[in-house]
């Protein structure tokens, strides 16, 4: 109803300026405080207090006089307080939300037939996945879901990046060195495995005789030059590596769970002519320049003072320029690229952007969200050296600790449903992943985080667990609900003007909120609003519960509480789901 209400206000408040003479390109349209009754709000009389030559409170009661709501069916009536003119709702608005949320598709967008591809996480396939990168996949797949329930068709990628110096290191030293030189794998699985080959590679690169050096150089550039021929045996030497590592990665990946539609490998624009294209086209701008033994495109006119590197001298093509190459076929197959990358990849998404405006691409649809790391409270990591930590090993962290706080809670726990030990591990997982993801989804992507225990994990504060906990209360209210009566609220004619508390005034007005927070995320690109979101819905239903009986409320409420409490579902449910977080039926 949120939506619907927006647009009435604009076309009343449209008409309104236009019959006192005002014009402006701007309506001024806000949420206002939540101490105040109102939907919206404008302040749009600010803005036109100068022209007017009246103070802003005249200029609002002077437009809110020539509002007129006869014709509309959310909007109640507008107030004004000071130089704001507030929109309050009709009864029409509660008793459509209470109806509209029954659905438990409620908060999906209609389909816009934009078709999407959201390309996240793309870590190297050089062993597991490092737990200070685990906000790309995280922060990528809550776009992705955002995207969908917004109405777009998404896919979701992973570049994999199986070409380069790292991966003939990786592929050199897998051939070279015998297992049995190698240290037992942390874990039994592929990435573990051959990410000793990786390691051992570098220390062997580092601290070996200088003519050992050599000769291992010469064997890596043979595989280098290899795939930049498209050498079909070098490409099959290179693969034996990378899908064995990329198989463990998404086992990890899985796990959160973070799934893709496509794994898009770098080879592939190598093998097709198209990064060769690029570097033909690049050689022919005005910018390229040979220097320093190698092909660059000098980009400080365009504000970036560094330039792009796109071929080395021995004619061997660069990552940048096969991105170039991957980011025009991008283009050409969907209608919008979202790309999410680490902070210390801005320098090369701004080359990347000019680049491509330099190329001829219309680069407006390409959007990159930037993302700071993950910390712990020990400080940074790093994967290189085998010192960091891995994203799994956050993972089974946390599951350990949920289910020492699931015990410790069995005998507190309203609901009468037995646990067995199956459903202890299952909640176990749901929260212990639950709160990695929702601790990281709901910052500011660029904002620093420090991953903690005992935030993430706390049922009482705002975290994972504070809002699956309500999901889960929500459940327990419906099963005994439905266990005593024969009928269900499908049944029932509801009337939403009978919620007439404040609490469940609130609890509506915040569920109307659902599909517009959905809609801003999307375009926006900012899924940690819907956290944000989830919180202030925790807290409005909490109080809701405190004050507002439900099953033991009179007859003539309790239907319509009870078709509250299943709105209520449906809207955490699903923002929970958006967030790739699993809502418990029980806890």
């Amino acid at each position: 109803m949120f939506l619907s209400f927006r647009e009435e206000v604009e076309a009343v408040l449209a008409d309104a300026l236009s019959a006192v003479g005002y014009e402006v390109d701007d309506l001024a349209i806000e949420e206002p405080p939540d101490d105040v009754a109102a939907v919206l709000a404008t302040s749009v009389a600010f803005r036109l207090a100068s022209e007017a030559g009246a103070a802003p409170p005249k200029v609002a009661a002077e437009i809110a006089a020539e509002i007129d709501t006869t014709d509309s069916e959310y909007v109640g009536h507008v107030e004004t307080a000071g130089p704001y003119i507030n929109f309050l709702p009709s009864e029409s608005y509660f008793d459509g939300t209470l109806t509209a949320a029954q659905n438990e598709s409620y908060g999906r967008l209609d389909r816009t037939g934009t078709n999407v591809v959201v390309e996240h996480t793309s870590a190297n396939p050089t062993g597991p996945v490092h737990v200070g990168r685990a906000r790309n996949p995280i922060i990528g797949d809550a776009l992705a879901n955002v995207l969908d329930f917004a109405g777009s068709d998404v896919e979701r990628h992973y570049y994999v990046n199986d070409a380069g110096r790292q991966m003939a290191v990786f592929t050199w030293a897998y051939e070279t060195f015998d297992e049995s030189d190698l240290p037992e794998p942390a874990q039994d699985r592929a990435d573990y495995e051959l990410v000793r080959y990786y390691r051992k590679g570098n220390e062997f690169l580092e601290t070996a005789d200088e003519s050992d050096v050599s000769e291992a150089e010469a064997e890596i550039e043979a595989i280098m030059q290899g795939l930049e021929a498209n050498d079909e045996k070098t490409y099959e030497r290179v693969q034996t590596v990378v899908e064995q590592v990329l198989g463990g990665m998404r086992e990890c990946l899985a796990r959160l769970p973070v799934m893709f539609d496509a794994f898009v490998h770098e080879t592939k624009f190598m093998r097709d002519g198209s990064t060769d294209d690029v570097i033909d086209r690049l050689q022919e701008l005005d910018g390229a320049v040979y220097e320093n033994e190698a092909w660059q495109l000098e980009l400080d006119a365009h504000g970036i003072d560094k330039n792009l590197v796109f071929l080395r001298s021995d004619g061997t093509s660069l990552y940048p320029t096969r991105d170039l190459a991957h980011h025009e076929w991008k283009f050409e197959n969907f209608d919008r690229s979202v790309t999410v990358l680490g902070e210390d990849h801005e320098l090369q998404a701004a080359q990347l952007r000019t680049t491509l405006s330099l190329l001829g691409n219309e680069t407006d649809q390409l959007e990159q969200v930037l993302y700071s790391y993950v910390n712990l409270p020990d400080g940074k990591m790093s994967t290189r050296q085998g010192t960091g930590i891995d994203l799994d090993d956050l993972l089974d962290e946390a599951i350990a600790r949920a289910r020492e706080e699931v015990e410790q809670r069995l005998d507190t726990r309203i609901r009468d449903d037995e646990l067995d030990d199956d459903d202890i591990d299952r909640i176990a997982r749901q929260v212990g992943i639950g709160a990695v993801r929702y601790d990281i989804v709901s910052k500011q992507p660029t904002k620093a985080i420090t991953f903690e225990w005992d935030r993430a994990l706390d049922f009482e504060a705002q975290s994972a667990p504070y809002v699956q906990y309500v999901h889960a209360r929500t459940c327990g209210i419906l099963d005994e609900a439905r266990a005593n009566t024969e009928e269900g609220t499908d049944s029932v004619v509801l009337d939403g003007s009978v919620l007439t508390t404040p609490e469940e005034r609130d609890l509506l007005r915040v569920i109307a909120r659902f599909p517009a927070v959905i809609e801003r995320a999307a375009n926006e690109l900012e899924p940690h609003r819907v956290a944000t979101y989830t919180r202030t819905f925790a807290e409005t239903f909490n109080v809701f519960y405190r004050e507002c009986p439900v099953l033991t409320a009179e007859e003539s409420v309790r239907d319509e509480r009870v078709a509250l409490v299943e709105a209520s579902r449906h809207t955490i449910a699903n923002a929970l789901s958006v967030l790739g977080i699993a809502a418990p039926t029980s806890m």
